[in-house]
């Protein structure tokens, strides 16, 4: 973990894409770590781009986002390659067939309804006295999401549900519920992490011997219904019966004038402080295993963050607590050592957070939707734009490129066009902006050319497409998370993306 004090470059000037696993198209209702993944890989060699950034891996949970997972540490079976597990025997070519799902956008009730019968198909076919899958479970890294899987099976709802001692995480208890459950449910879930963490790896070299590194997400938060707060309570601040007293979410902001309930329960600092933030540390030593880069999403957190009442229905009524600061991340570099992270350094952004994150030496972000407001001194702004940062044009929680224009009227156009031009200009770009297409391939253009180390480009931007494609409206809880490429990006794509990046001094 690099604490240089913003005195030291992170990385390496050069591009990257957005793109979730997710995203990626295929036969079988949402991408996966298969064949696809392998030619967006290839595309992304093509276009001469070094970062491929990923949301968090996690299994999803109720509202299919993958900032509320049912473990922090877990991964997506929906992401398992089926053609991969065929390949081991696993499953026939008809089971591979009737797994098959319509194109388009991602339906979370369907896979939930069919994927994890296909897996279970699987599972039934796969040898538990397997030497590795035994030293994989043995290890007990997914003892816990195991446990808390099982017990969701076979009793529903939420783990406050659950018989008394279940739900209190009594020892004697689990232990005899896992021995019942040994090979029905328990090996089964953890069957499916131990697939998905081979394929992952696989795929990981295979990005990283074509000189692209993977970035992925830390989301700050865990969910409520979770086996984070489930096994550790002692970590949030719940009451004797496990509940919540105060969560987690933003105040009014540009995204929400009631703000952003996110509903998650808060961190008891000052006891992770007394554990010497062992949890938080061993979740950055799992995260640095799966990515190269580490994104840190809701970065202010650290510094200060927003605690709402339990029982509010909206995000307006709250207060800002003091977070850990420095001492988690001296913590982490102490036991870790250099890891690379990017701060999500977004929101209600004041001294503090600055201090905070230069004192670590993250780079922080910069979005280009937010720059062209007419406003000479905003930030965004590529002039404004310092090496050891990441720019980005939006980010999954954004409007698309495209989208963003489109709902300017005519004369909020003319003056984003006005201010676009004069940030090529000052980079030294010359681009004609005639229709609010050229603004947004433009637009593309001028964070590429940014003096930022690292820009990121949604996919989405690359292939200018509009807010039908886009990944996520905040406050929201439906429609989300379910953009997908109806194809890889073809050649064409990738020789205007590889000009581009050439052009800004990013090969």
């Amino acid at each position: 973990m690099n604490m240089t004090g913003g005195k030291k470059r992170a990385f390496k000037r050069g591009a990257g894409i957005l793109c979730h696993i997710s995203s990626l198209p295929g036969k079988y209702g949402i991408g996966s770590l298969g064949k696809e993944a392998y030619d967006f890989v290839d595309f992304l060699e093509r276009s001469k781009i070094k970062y491929w950034q990923i949301l968090p891996l996690v299994q999803t949970g109720y509202g299919d986002s993958p900032y509320q997972s049912v473990c922090c540490n877990s991964v997506n079976p929906y992401f398992i390659d089926l053609e991969q597990l065929c390949k081991q025997g696993l499953l026939d070519s008809d089971e591979l067939k009737e797994a098959e799902m319509s194109g388009g956008r991602v339906d979370y009730g369907g896979l939930y309804e069919r994927r994890y019968a296909t897996l279970r198909l699987a599972y039934a076919r796969f040898n538990i006295n397997d030497r590795s899958f035994k030293k994989f479970v043995d290890s007990g890294l997914y003892d816990d999401y195991a446990l808390f899987m099982s017990l969701k099976s076979v009793y529903g709802g939420t783990y406050r549900d659950w018989p008394r001692a279940y739900k209190f995480h009594e020892e004697l208890a689990l232990s005899e519920f896992k021995e019942n459950a040994y090979k029905k449910q328990y090996c089964f879930w953890q069957f499916l992490q131990y697939q998905f963490l081979k394929q992952w790896k696989a795929l990981k070299a295979y990005a990283n011997n074509k000189g692209i590194e993977i970035i992925g997400d830390i989301p700050l938060y865990v969910a409520d219904d979770s086996s984070d707060v489930w096994a550790h309570p002692e970590m949030f601040l719940v009451d004797e019966d496990l509940n919540p007293t105060e969560v987690a979410g933003v105040p009014p902001d540009y995204f929400s004038v009631t703000g952003q309930l996110w509903g998650n329960p808060l961190y008891d600092w000052d006891y992770a402080e007394r554990d010497g933030y062992r949890w938080w540390t061993e979740r950055i030593k799992r995260s640095c295993e799966l990515y190269d880069i580490v994104r840190i999403d809701h970065f202010r957190g650290f510094d200060r963050y927003y605690a709402i009442p339990a029982s509010a229905t909206t995000a307006e009524i709250g207060s800002w607590r003091k977070g850990p600061g420095m001492k988690l991340f001296e913590a982490a570099a102490n036991a870790l050592g250099s890891v690379k992270i990017i701060a999500e350094d977004l929101g209600v952004i004041d001294d503090g957070v600055i201090a905070l994150r230069e004192a670590t030496g993250f780079p922080g972000m910069k979005i280009m939707l937010f720059a062209f407001d007419g406003n000479e001194n905003n930030e965004y702004l590529p002039k404004f734009i310092t090496e050891n940062t990441v720019t980005y044009t939006g980010t999954h929680d954004n409007d698309t490129v495209l989208g963003f224009i489109l709902g300017m009227d005519d004369a909020q156009f003319i003056k984003f066009r006005k201010s676009l031009r004069a940030a090529l200009k000052s980079e030294g770009v010359s681009y004609p902006i005639v229709s609010r297409q050229d603004a947004a391939r433009a637009l593309v253009k001028c964070a590429l050319g940014t003096k930022s180390d690292m820009c990121i480009i949604p996919v989405q931007d690359i292939l200018g497409l509009d807010n039908s494609a886009r990944m996520n409206v905040p406050s929201t809880s439906s429609g989300n998370w379910q953009f997908r490429l109806e194809n890889i990006p073809d050649r064409r794509i990738a020789a205007w993306l590889r000009y581009a990046v050439k052009s800004s001094g990013r090969e």
